[in-house]
């Protein structure tokens, strides 16, 4: 072993070179994907097979390297299925995702290898270790920002949506995801594949690649007390037809203890064995989801493999854990490969799949979209007879849904109960079962899990592939969907490619939720998106009526990587704006409904559509009073703040649209401002943060069983007698 003192440049940061493997000179003499070729000929050819095991120890030695530079992040878990990764990549598959963050040093290596990481300045070891885990280069956790990777990932329970919405919409390619055995413990991934595959039984090209490696974060796995036996047909039994598992333990030949074992610590000879186990089981895992059978790959390793330590102590690095430290140095020699080797591996790695991944892969192109055409936009008479807002923007999706098929509608809770049963109508609710009474169809577009996640993934993955989805929602539900809707967004804000934003549709507000209690009153969902309206590309949009609503989604339809909530009632509710008061109030945040001068003039900042009734009845008693007042619809309250309070020049398709001060005081100065809103006080915050009246808000408190809409805003304080009283108060 020897220090470093020549290699190639891309070499440079590398610590050590190691002596060349015993048959280097035969197997390793010229790379195993030929010039021209983007896979491996065949799975079983011994020069494949070792150039795949060095493929695999040159990312665990890089995946070490890199973490211990800064004595942080993962190395473990990627580690224990380096030979899957590697068959994967030497098999020409390089559409690869993970469930698991922690994989990211794994993945980050994998794009060094193949020379992805040189599209944002990484051309060597020694930038690959400056830029983990530091701001503009390698975050701890994946991201879409990285050359080459095709989603972000951190929390868990969110890589097989991603993995799916590819297959979804790219047939011909596989689309294989690490998932690992401490993340199994949530629910999601299980659940959500099999309501897919029942929705979609012909789309199979998604691969879980399972790591097996008896621990979690900190302590051993739920699952790995399971015996081979037992975790096979817990996948069968979930509707995988092919299950492949390929167990380290089978090939151990150094009696190590436990059933989970490390394969590098084998004999040579074993360990191609087991990499030549884990090439040939890959490349029919693959075969066999692309031919239509829903299969997983599960691989049996020890976590923490060939790195500085095993079971969950390899996990995470810490302030101990530096490249000066004496485990982590030998743990690096031992893994260490010849020059000769690296410059091997780096040309497989580049030939596979046809090219760096950076090129390659679906997420580096744009999609390609129909065109929508024109709209069947119908604008009601203001004043004239109420409108179910819901039910006046489901006419334009069914548009949307007839125009591109590659469409999607989501609904954990069901489009009907919320005033949209003309999207089920024009675009079909998939199921198995035909039936025109409940408008379902195999080939629809309409998914219905009864899960918030299952229906905020897949239509957020699938705007983050490229495609148009709406994700609808009960308000008070929608929670249990956002984690991944806020993932996806700002994976969207950091993109080097565009992509048409993420809509959500939210109704059955708390408002309208009386009978139901307070478990269908949660309003508070609207302090999410208030905070996430900071990112910059977070516009939440409060239609008044059934004319607002349509030009809100006319305009987030034109929109790119940005995440887009329209909350409305299912309630028919006065027509109170014409389209081209919406189409200002889009560009300006908000836009005035009435106005009446008086001695002291009252300006009320309403966000919401129900809640203009308590405000327009204290209008016409403050009228009455000689006090003027000014009803100012709150649409777009992004807009609303100042522009160095959001993070819009940070954010790729950056929006720089922010309301200016003499625009602001046209619609909010006065002398009071009050501002109303039925869901959470924070929204109004870009209002108040800027106003200098006298002001107050009226906001939601918390939830209560009642009989109608105006009694539960009575129960949160939110009358015309109490607007009327407090406006009185603030203007003598």
């Amino acid at each position: 072993m020897t220090v470093a003192t020549q290699a190639p440049s891309f070499c440079e940061g590398i610590q050590y070179f190691g002596e060349a493997l015993p048959g280097f000179d035969k197997l390793g003499k010229e790379p195993a994907i030929a010039q021209g070729q983007k896979a491996i000929a065949q799975p079983n050819d011994p020069k494949a097979v070792f150039q795949t095991l060095l493929a695999a120890d040159a990312l665990r030695y890089l995946t070490l390297q890199v973490t211990a530079s800064k004595a942080s992040g993962h190395p473990g878990g990627f580690a224990s299925q380096a030979e899957a990764y590697a068959a994967l990549v030497m098999l020409g598959h390089k559409n690869i995702l993970t469930e698991v963050g922690h994989h990211a040093p794994g993945f980050y290596s994998a794009m060094f290898l193949d020379r992805s990481l040189e599209d944002m300045g990484i051309s060597t070891v020694q930038q690959l270790r400056d830029r983990f885990r530091e701001k503009h280069g390698l975050l701890g956790h994946l991201s879409g920002y990285i050359p080459g990777i095709l989603a972000p990932a951190g929390p868990l329970g969110q890589g097989q949506h991603f993995a799916m919405a590819a297959a979804l919409l790219h047939r011909d390619k596989l689309f294989a995801f690490t998932l690992g055995d401490g993340g199994m413990g949530e629910p999601y991934p299980m659940s959500s594949m099999a309501h897919f595959h029942t929705a979609y039984p012909e789309v199979t090209n998604f691969l879980p690649v399972l790591v097996w490696n008896g621990y979690s974060q900190e302590h051993h796995s739920m699952v790995s007390t399971k015996s081979n036996e037992e975790m096979v047909e817990y996948w069968r039994g979930n509707g995988f037809e092919e299950v492949i598992l390929v167990n380290a333990k089978d090939f151990d030949d150094q009696n190590q203890p436990g059933d989970y074992v490390d394969s590098t610590a084998f004999s040579l000879e074993k360990r191609l064995e087991f990499t030549q186990a884990v090439l040939v089981a890959m490349d029919k895992a693959a075969k066999s989801a692309l031919g239509g059978k829903l299969t997983v790959f599960i691989i049996k390793q020890l976590k923490g493999a060939g790195v500085h330590a095993r079971g969950a102590k390899s996990h995470n690095l810490y302030p101990k854990d530096t490249l000066d430290s004496p485990h982590i140095m030998e743990a690096l020699k031992t893994r260490s490969l010849p020059i000769e080797a690296w410059e091997l591996v780096r040309t497989n790695c580049e030939r596979a799949g046809g090219g760096p991944a950076a090129k390659t892969v679906v997420t580096e192109f744009e999609l390609s979209l129909p065109e929508l055409g024109e709209l069947p936009l119908e604008e009601f008479a203001v004043g004239g007879d109420p409108k179910v807002s819901t039910t006046a923007m489901g006419r334009l999706v069914g548009k949307v849904g007839e125009s591109d098929r590659n469409f999607l509608v989501t609904n954990a809770d069901g489009n009907e109960a919320s005033g949209i049963a003309n999207i089920n109508q024009a675009l079909k609710i998939i199921h198995p079962t035909a039936d025109t009474l409940y408008n379902q169809a195999p080939k629809g577009q309409v998914y219905e899990p009864l899960s918030e996640d299952a229906c905020a993934g897949l239509a957020a993955g699938l705007s983050l592939m490229g495609a148009r989805t709406l994700w609808c929602s009960y308000e008070s539900f929608a929670i249990n969907g956002l984690p991944i809707w806020q993932t996806v967004t700002q994976a969207m804000a950091e993109l080097r490619r565009p992509t048409p934003s993420t809509i959500t549709l939210y109704t059955a507000g708390a408002l309208e939720q009386g009978r139901n209690g307070w478990t269908h009153q949660r309003p508070e969902i609207e302090a999410y998106f208030a905070a996430m309206m900071r990112n910059g590309n977070v516009f939440p949009l409060f239609p008044p009526d059934a004319n607002s609503i349509q030009a809100c989604y006319e305009w987030a339809l034109t929109t790119k990587n940005k995440g887009i909530v329209i909350t409305a009632s299912k309630s028919p509710l006065p027509i109170r704006t014409t389209f081209a008061q919406t189409r200002e109030g889009l560009q300006n945040g908000a836009v005035v409904l009435h106005e009446v001068e008086g001695g002291k003039q009252v300006v009320f900042a309403v966000i919401g559509d129900m809640t203009l009734i308590p405000v327009f009845e204290a209008a016409a008693h403050l009228e009455t009073e000689g006090i003027g007042v000014r009803i100012v619809s709150v649409i777009n309250p992004r807009r609303l703040y100042r522009p160095h309070d959001v993070a819009w020049d940070t954010c790729s398709e950056s929006d720089s649209g922010f309301l200016d001060d003499a625009g602001f005081a046209g619609l909010f100065d006065g002398d009071a401002l009050i501002g109303v809103t039925g869901g959470a006080s924070l929204m109004l915050e870009p209002i108040m943060l800027r106003s200098n009246c006298k002001r107050d808000t009226f906001a939601w408190k918390r939830g209560e069983t009642t009989a109608s809409a105006g009694e539960l805003m009575a129960f949160n304080g939110i009358t015309a007698e109490a607007l009327t009283k407090r406006a009185i108060e603030l203007v003598h």
